[in-house]
């Protein structure tokens, strides 16, 4: 199935607001791609610039503005950076947002970063490593049904903080895997109160796509069944 037709079926089948996103980690961009401009406050505001309709790549140094994103990245620091991302740590855990020893247990994609490639999916020139998919709690509900139904879904619980692990988690495990976000995504995407994330694996997004018509129409007739027994219209 090609990315095309996996983006038009995803949309069409969720009702999305915006498009899918492919991304890949390469050691150097495919050809033709351009860097992005400037640098976003944070990774994660990539997605939303490739959801939009953008196709670029970024370089290390495009990740250091946001120390956590980095981290879970595999992007490597400078010190001064280093030493940025410790102190927004210690913040984080004086604040008992996270304590220390959940750390070490955070998602990091391993190997070497090289570039970043973001894309809409359906214009995508370059095999994504995993699709992200943004959108309300009964779009993930039934992209997680149709997950089940390929036998990819991750056994995970599912994600909170940082929202950005949720790409090595999927690219790591070769399962789909679930974000509620995080606070610091809801502000750089305006990510809405609704809305979560779904991490496909580029390779298992057409076995996803394949079982999401079934999964659909099976909900839209339970809903039928479900409404009937309450004395509701659909």
């Amino acid at each position: 199935m090609e990315r095309a037709t996996q983006s038009s079926e995803l949309q069409a089948l969720l009702g999305l607001a915006l498009r899918p996103v492919a991304i890949a980690f390469r050691d150097a961009a495919p050809p033709g791609v351009p860097r992005i401009d400037r640098p976003a406050p944070a990774g994660c505001g990539y997605w939303r610039l490739a959801a939009e309709g953008n196709l670029f790549y970024t370089e290390a140094p495009d990740h250091y503005s946001c120390p956590v994103g980095a981290h879970t990245h595999g992007v490597e620091l400078p010190p001064d950076t280093a030493k940025e991302l410790n102190a927004i740590v210690q913040t984080m855990v004086g604040l008992q947002y996270i304590k220390l020893e959940e750390i070490p247990t955070i998602p990091r994609r391993q190997g070497a970063f090289g570039v970043a490639v973001y894309a809409p999916l359906a214009d995508a020139p370059f095999d994504p490593d995993v699709v992200l998919v943004r959108g309300t709690v009964k779009q993930l509900m039934l992209l997680a049904e149709a997950a089940q139904a390929a036998g990819i879904a991750g056994g995970g619980a599912t994600m909170g903080r940082p929202t950005c692990a949720v790409l090595p988690e999927a690219m790591q495990s070769g399962r789909t895997a679930t974000s509620f976000g995080c606070i610091g995504n809801r502000v750089y995407t305006g990510l809405g109160d609704d809305e979560g994330y779904y991490a496909i694996p580029g390779a298992k997004v057409a076995e996803v796509v394949g079982k999401l018509a079934v999964i659909t129409e099976a909900n839209r007739q339970l809903e039928v069944f479900h409404r009937g027994r309450l004395g509701t219209p659909a």
